[in-house]
C-alpha cells in the first residue's frame, strides 16, 4: 500500500523553527517530485515547495528564504525545514508525491502564535 505519513507539526512562537518530515512507503519515489501544500484555517490549500528527483527545488514566494525542502539519500523521505515562522504560516501541511497522479498524505498541523 502506497502511503505518505507526515510528522513534526506542532505549536510554536513566531520566530521559532520546525522541521516537517514525510515518509513514503509502498514504493520508491526516487524518480518523482515530492513536495508540500498547506491549508490555512478557512482558506484554500496552496502549494508551498517541491523537490524534484534531481534535487532541484522551488518555493512559493511567501516562504522563499525561510523554508528549505530536501529529500533523503534514499529519496523516500522529504523534509521541510521551516525557520523564522510567522503567524500566517499557521496551516495544515500536507505532503504529496507526483507520479502519474497526485498522492497525498494526511497532513500535520502547524500553529504559530505571535
Amino acid at each position: 500500500q502506497v502511503q505518505l505519513v507526515e510528522s513534526g507539526g506542532g505549536s510554536v512562537q513566531a520566530g521559532d523553527s520546525l522541521r516537517l518530515s514525510c515518509a513514503a512507503s509502498g514504493r520508491s519515489f526516487s524518480s518523482y517530485a515530492m513536495g508540500w501544500f498547506r491549508q490555512p484555517p478557512g482558506k484554500q490549500r496552496v502549494w508551498v515547495a517541491r523537490v524534484g528527483s534531481n534535487g532541484g527545488t522551488d518555493y512559493a514566494d511567501s516562504v522563499k528564504g525561510r523554508f528549505t525542502i530536501s529529500r533523503s539519500g534514499a529519496k523516500n523521505t522529504v523534509y521541510l525545514q521551516m525557520d523564522s515562522l510567522k503567524p500566517e504560516d499557521t496551516a495544515k501541511y500536507t505532503c504529496y508525491a507526483f507520479t502519474t497522479a497526485m498522492i497525498w498524505g494526511q497532513g500535520t498541523q502547524v500553529t504559530v502564535s505571535s
